[in-house]
């Protein structure tokens, strides 16, 4: 993702869009799946683990990342790809491999619809499926 469309897609959500946002949001747009982030302070080299961490939280306040719990060692971020910056549209399932303790976005899964008990009111889902995945099953791992 260029500079241009990073910054379009901050300002679309009402995020100022600052350098180091912009640097933000192109490592997120390039990770394959969601990541933590001390994975992403290991990808990002120019910005501090501080400031990887304000531009995530303005992220979340704008539903412009979804922030889910792995089942592992904490909390992952991916880019949300839902057009609303007050509603997130955009749930699906994930998968975390207890192996290789790697979480995957399971795009065309989609998170069922529960029905909560009167008084309960959801702000967000977090579907995680745990078990192995493909790389780990071929490698044998994890499987009896």
């Amino acid at each position: 993702m260029d500079s241009c469309k990073s910054e379009e897609m901050l300002v679309a959500r009402g995020i100022k869009p600052t350098a180091n946002r912009i640097v933000v949001v192109k490592a997120l747009a390039a990770a394959e799946r969601p990541m933590s982030l001390s994975e992403l302070e290991g990808k990002i080299l120019s910005i501090d683990k501080s400031g990887i961490f304000r531009a995530l939280a303005v992220f979340k306040e704008n539903h412009l990342v979804h922030v889910l719990e792995d089942g592992g060692d904490g909390v992952r971020y991916e880019l949300c790809r839902s057009t609303s910056s007050h509603v997130d549209d955009d749930q699906h399932a994930h998968f975390f491999c207890e192996m290789c303790r790697q979480t995957f976005c399971l795009d065309g899964i989609a998170v069922p619809m529960v029905e909560l008990p009167g008084g309960y009111h959801a702000r967000s889902v977090n579907y995680m499926v745990k078990g192995v995945c493909p790389a780990c099953a071929a490698k044998g791992k994890g499987l009896r």
